[in-house]
């Protein structure tokens, strides 16, 4: 019989496991087991990065999107969404008020709306860049075509995050409508890549059709792609989906899984999501104390922070950002970690991506 403990030492000593090892050490979880994993977790994650967490000033600059994903509260079919876009000042002004209160990274994050053109795009991420050259600038755009993603790292973008969602195709399609493919979505990841961006990837926990498998495939393929950055949250319905109504994910198994990816790369750049903090009061603090090391205040216009629901419940839609992010740094302070006032790279950047950044 296989010893789960002994599976937590090999991969903090290896960094792998195999897909049998990987099923068992997820299905033969206990809390005990948990906090053996959480200690490891912790004891990599502060040789590497200490006790810094990394804040990302989250722009949410448009909740337009082409798609139509089932899962997702801005998907182009629910018609009772109120839709918004920022304009290059208001995304700026964000920005601004971001740097005074300490923040060296801004995301900006919308829907996948072709009101965005590249054209559009460039020029908010040159204006961004020229105004704040100390600071890393992310998207999260979605699917766009290689040349797009060239020309926005050509202007100042260095980091991107797209979630892959599920590893596994039948999953995939069980989440998307047909003509979204697994297959774009990987090859966006290696176009990103190939370009030089600091890559982010990802999955929901407890999204509906969600098994042990198919985990233990995005185990698997976080292995393989290397990306610099991973985001996994707990999955949570939204109202006007196809998925209403459906469970949400498992708080226990999300932070369990954190902290098997910061073993599986003690570089990692994991953050402790919103998603967390909705579907638990301490959500994020869990997180933190599983091995994240990442977390993204709002920095968007209070007056749209309730329009941009993916799912329900979502928490921090009515504070100030320099509300929430003097909360955020008590919390922190709280359970042993300190807000950093620095960029946060992924550690394993090589010297000369270092100097691209």
């Amino acid at each position: 019989m296989i010893n789960n403990y002994s599976l937590v030492d090999r991969l903090m000593t290896d960094g792998t496991l195999s897909r049998p090892e990987f099923f068992t050490l997820i299905e033969g979880r206990t809390p005990e087991l948990a906090e053996y994993l959480f200690d490891k977790a912790r004891q990599v994650r502060h040789a590497v990065y200490g006790k810094d967490i990394f804040l990302r000033g989250l722009i949410e600059f448009t909740n337009f999107c082409r798609n139509d994903c089932l899962y997702c509260g801005i998907r182009k079919s629910n018609l009772s969404a109120e839709r918004y876009r920022l304009s290059q000042e208001e995304i700026l002004a964000c920005c601004r008020q971001g740097h005074e209160l300490g923040f060296r990274t801004f995301v900006l994050q919308g829907g996948e709306d072709p009101h965005y053109t590249d054209d559009r795009m460039v020029g908010i991420v040159r204006a961004i860049r020229a105004a704040y050259p100390d600071c890393a600038i992310t998207l999260s755009l979605g699917e766009r075509d290689r040349e797009s993603y060239r020309r926005l790292f050509r202007a100042g973008a260095e980091r991107y995050l797209l979630r892959h969602e599920t590893r596994n195709e039948g999953h995939y399609a069980y989440l998307h409508p047909a003509g979204m493919s697994l297959r774009d979505r990987l090859g966006c990841l290696e176009d990103l890549r190939s370009i030089g961006y600091q890559v982010g990837c990802g999955f929901m926990v407890g999204s509906p059709g969600q098994t042990t498998d198919c985990l233990v495939d995005d185990l698997l393929f976080i292995k393989e792609f290397r990306p610099h950055m991973v985001g996994i949250g707990p999955f949570i319905p939204h109202k006007d989906t196809p998925f209403a109504g459906r469970e949400a994910g498992s708080l226990e198994l999300t932070v369990f899984l954190l902290g098997i990816l910061r073993l599986l790369d003690p570089k990692l750049l994991l953050p402790a999501t919103t998603a967390l903090g909705t579907i638990s009061p301490t959500g994020r603090e869990m997180g933190v104390m599983a091995g994240a090391n990442v977390i993204m205040p709002n920095l968007s216009p209070v007056g749209v922070r309730n329009k941009y629901l993916l799912y329900d419940n979502k928490i921090c839609t009515g504070d100030e950002a320099a509300e929430c992010r003097f909360c955020i740094q008590r919390r922190m302070l709280s359970i042993g970690y300190d807000i950093a006032v620095t960029r946060g790279d992924y550690a394993g950047l090589s010297g000369e991506e270092r100097r691209a950044v």
